[in-house]
């Protein structure tokens, strides 16, 4: 099979496949994606898709890849076009997406996306980039050596990081006299548009040190002096002031595509498609409506446009991606290679009922949150067999997730003067993984920023309670908390189970074979 998928064969797919039923030659940009990769594709960018056809023409999808090409080399030759494979036990329902109009790939080319952010057709930049390209050190602050960081103060014309793209383009707009983009950060972090805002206007502090020094020396550049724009505020000051960060809240579960699932889909097809992407029934999008350049009618199609994301985000965070990272860490720790066979373990079910039920009383009170429901539908969503989702691919960047998901719901229970019996768990199931790499688990199984520090502790053979110390010293769990050497003692006694019997004794000590299965508060 040779004939790819493009503009000038997607007319010619069979009539059960959806395919977009508006003009993308008539389709202008409107928003910048900074990773594209397949959560993007599933969810901003359907959804996106879904007002095109509606008749909003003005936000086409610049794609920018900030690391790898191989996004853009998949797309490319498919005119941006690509299968999305909603999946469930009831079957597979094939659309193909057409609302990413473009492919950039960043180190090859930073001009054309400073381009494209400068583009005063541009009013949104959506960011789905993973936790770690946040580059936060352990306090939760810009971590000003992080060699990429030192690159873009350096050379602001050319960034490698989200922070240098989205400050430099900032400040070349403010120069031109245009508005600012609205930022809509769609990552797992707390209030995600907040820390990011912090973040950039931390970054910009040190741009406006540079060229205070520059200038202070006798070395600023007559471009440099243009550079902070218009009026008399220094660009930080901008961008704390000027620039809307929205929060948002996004869920959709997809997992890494496989060469099957290609090989699946271009059956179904009769053309091949290079990177189609894989997920479940299930999307949600709640989303602070703060947009002084305009937006497109994501209402129309699902999306909650609030006040507050922070109740929406603290469920998602606490009772999904926490559930998600328990079951990872576990199932991988009990030979379990995905996330439906480790949910079916009855024990790993068992748990992480009474995780939910651990965390929901951490939960906002008087939000509207329906907690109950909502853990009965995760229920169903993490029995999919159809996904096949890796309990691999969730275990990255565990020191980068752990702290919204794990860490400050055990803090708010320790506060409380409640216990986090079941969710220190997690983190010293995750402290067992990464340690059980190249043993009892692969080498390379799964990754973390924190890999090289976190390996010279284990090698360390240090008593069990000074390992623990020592990985939330690194990771910066728990920071200055006064709950802090608490959380270590429970963590530390769970670790010592899991070395001693692995999760079965874990779980034992924990009397998970005596409870009840089912979620609910204390």
């Amino acid at each position: 099979m040779n004939s790819r998928l493009s503009n000038a064969t997607v007319a010619k797919l069979p009539g059960a496949i959806a395919i977009p039923r508006y003009d993308r030659g008539a389709v202008t940009p409107g928003i910048v994606h900074l990773g594209v990769g397949a959560f993007h594709r599933a969810h901003q960018a359907a959804y996106v898709d879904a007002c095109l056809a509606d008749g909003e023409a003005d936000w086409g999808i610049v794609g920018v890849s900030l690391r790898s090409p191989d996004t853009r080399d998949a797309l490319a030759p498919q005119d941006g076009l690509y299968t999305l494979a909603v999946r469930d036990s009831a079957g597979e329902q094939l659309q193909v997406v057409g609302s990413i109009r473009s492919l950039l790939v960043a180190p090859e080319d930073p001009d054309a996306v400073l381009a494209a952010l400068i583009d005063p057709r541009t009013r949104i930049v959506t960011l789905t980039i993973t936790e770690k390209a946040y580059l936060r050190a352990a306090d939760g602050g810009l971590d000003e050596n992080h060699p990429d960081i030192v690159h873009d103060l350096a050379n602001p014309g050319s960034p490698k990081t989200a922070h240098g793209f989205l400050t430099e383009a900032l400040l070349r707009r403010r120069a031109a006299g245009a508005p600012p983009f609205t930022v809509l950060c769609c990552d797992n972090l707390p209030a995600n548009g907040a820390t990011l805002h912090r973040l950039l206007v931390e970054f910009a502090k040190l741009r406006d040190l540079r060229l205070i020094r520059k200038d202070d020396a006798g070395l600023a550049r007559q471009g440099d002096a243009a550079r902070s724009g218009a009026g008399d505020l220094p660009l930080a000051g901008y961008i704390a002031d000027e620039v809307a960060f929205p929060s948002s809240m996004v869920d959709r579960i997809v997992p890494a595509t496989t060469d099957a699932d290609r090989a699946r889909i271009a059956g179904e097809l009769g053309l091949e498609d290079a990177w189609p992407v894989m997920t479940e029934p299930f999307r949600q999008w709640v989303i602070e409506d703060r947009f002084p350049a305009g937006r497109p009618a994501w209402e129309r199609f699902g999306v909650t446009m609030v006040e507050d994301v922070g109740p929406f985000e603290d469920m998602k965070l606490r009772l999904l991606n926490g559930a998600h990272s328990g079951i990872a860490y576990l199932g991988l720790l009990s030979g379990h290679a995905t996330v439906d066979r480790a949910f079916a373990d009855p024990a790993i079910r068992q748990f992480v009922d009474w995780l939910w039920a651990e965390a929901i009383p951490t939960l906002p009170q008087n939000a509207g949150l329906d907690p109950i429901p909502y853990t009965a539908e995760l229920a169903d969503r993490f029995a999919n067999t159809a996904l096949a989702h890796r309990t691999a691919q969730i275990a990255n960047d565990g020191s980068q997730k752990l702290p919204q998901r794990i860490v400050a719901t055990s803090l708010a229970r320790l506060e409380a003067e409640l216990l986090p019996e079941h969710l220190s768990l997690v983190v010293a199931a995750w402290i067992a993984a990464c340690a059980a790499r190249g043993s009892t688990l692969p080498e390379s199984h799964f990754t973390d920023p924190l890999d090289a520090p976190l390996n010279e502790v284990f090698s360390k053979a240090l008593p069990t309670r000074e390992t623990v110390a020592a990985v939330f010293d690194l990771a910066g769990f728990a920071k200055g908390h006064a709950e802090r050497e608490k959380l270590v003692d429970f963590v530390a006694t769970h670790l010592v189970h899991l070395k001693q019997g692995g999760p079965i004794l874990a779980l034992a000590a924990l009397g998970i074979a005596d409870k009840k299965s089912g979620s609910g508060a204390d």
